[in-house]
């Protein structure tokens, strides 16, 4: 027993613990799929050879790649805005007591109508769907940043004031660090809410991306090819967590106080 419960902690810790729920969840929709034997359910294998399909003979990397852009340039822009937000808020009383309202009307109006507004004030266009996405995410970054920003240790700073670091090294070297957690705390939460508003614009608005082909197969009531681009992206948000997201925190760990 004990050799067991040692064999399965060592399995824990190792690679296999990240991927093994994956697998499970797997081979628990195959199984479902096969007991089922409904086209509303269709297997792993049929979804996977639908996404080959679409990757070697159709528009997969177009529609992608326009997903993909509109979810980088917006954010890129709800992070560098909502962060430079929070910590203004996070600093200055003054600033959190006027803005706050504002961060909690925009934190409460559903993302649906930030989307028709945009689309009704600036047509249909490529800068309506970036801005209804981006106006959608700055009160969360600008929310978590606030709380980081109050949370610095007041008594690091004050030790980087007796040294007297510029204000410049007091920032990067004492101040940045500290904010880490909740800087990539965000950026988990910006890509997963990102990509999910970003489908709902291309719905309602766009002519290409992930939430364009998803509608076209909903019109046909086609269930794998809507499970195969959304599986597309999925596979993208892994490798970006993976080897872009994880590597710098690592990274930007060191540099912690």
């Amino acid at each position: 027993m004990q050799a067991a419960l040692r064999i399965g902690a060592q399995f824990a810790h190792g690679r296999w613990a990240r991927v093994l729920p994956a697998l499970l969840l797997i081979c628990a929709w195959q199984a479902l799929a096969v007991a089922l034997a409904s086209k509303s359910l269709p297997a792993p294998s049929a979804v996977a050879s639908i996404l080959w399909e679409e990757l070697a003979h159709g528009d997969l990397l177009f529609h992608l790649g326009m997903t993909l852009r509109r979810v980088a340039i917006s954010f890129s822009a709800a992070m560098l805005i909502g962060v430079s937000l929070g910590i203004v808020m996070g600093r200055s009383k003054s600033w959190d007591r006027l803005l706050d309202t504002f961060l909690i009307l925009a934190l409460n109006i559903p993302a649906l109508v930030t989307i028709i507004l945009c689309y009704i004030w600036f047509g249909l266009s490529e800068t309506a769907a970036v801005i209804a996405v981006t106006v959608n995410k700055i009160p969360m970054v600008a929310t978590s940043l606030r709380e980081g920003a109050r949370a610095v240790d007041k008594k690091l700073l004050q030790v980087a004031a007796v040294y007297r670091l510029s204000r410049r090294d007091t920032f990067f070297k004492v101040y940045l660090p500290q904010l880490t957690p909740y800087l990539f705390g965000s950026a988990r939460n910006g890509l997963a809410i990102i990509w999910k508003i970003v489908l709902v614009v291309e719905l309602l608005g766009r002519s290409n991306g992930i939430g364009f082909q998803i509608g076209s197969y909903f019109h046909f009531f086609d269930i794998g090819g809507i499970l195969a681009y959304t599986f597309a992206f999925a596979i993208v948000v892994f490798a970006l967590e993976a080897l872009l997201l994880r590597p710098l925190e690592n990274y930007a760990n060191r540099w912690r106080p």
